[in-house]
Order: structure tokens, then sequence, then C-alpha cells
């Protein structure tokens, strides 16, 4: 289980990547996850937004919310490294 300290972490180092990445690079980033999440819909379903944005706003998750905001921080701070460092990784 991840703890609330490793969700405040990756979120505090994304907020970083972010402001320090171009217009372009954000705009390249939100490409390369809409791509992930188009993947994920045709393989898995459609994911429900709503339910994802109410997670966001929890202020105390549970083991299984905390695990996937941990998650997603982590895809996020991959493609950011990624788009931002011009490394070519293609597995996030």
């Amino acid at each position: 289980m991840a703890e609330m300290s490793t969700f405040d972490q990756t979120y505090e180092l994304a907020d970083i990547l972010m402001e320090n990445a171009t217009k372009e690079q954000l705009a390249e980033c939100a490409r390369v996850l809409a791509l992930n999440l188009a993947h994920h819909q045709i393989k898995h379903g459609e994911v429900p937004v709503d339910q994802t944005l109410a997670l966001l706003r929890t202020f105390e998750p549970n083991e299984e919310h905390l695990d996937l905001l941990v998650d997603g921080m982590v895809n996020l701070i991959g493609v950011l490294l990624n788009v931002c460092n011009g490394s070519g990784e293609t597995r996030h």
C-alpha cells in the first residue's frame, strides 16, 4: 500500500516538472497520456471521468484510491520526464 506521504511527494514532483516544462512539452505530454487512456479504454472500457475527478478531491482516500493516485502521478512523471528530456523511452 502506498503512503499518503508518497502521494504528496509524487504530486509535488509532478508540479515541479510541469512548472519547468514549456507549453509545447505539456501539450506533448497531454497527447501521450490521451493515447494511453484511449488504449486502456479500447482494452478495458470507458474510464468514468466523474469518479476520477471525485477521487482527486477525496480528503481521506482508502488504500485502493491511494495506490491509484500514486500510480497516476508516477505515470505523469514518467511521461513528463520522457517528453522534457527527450529520452525516447517507449514505455510508461
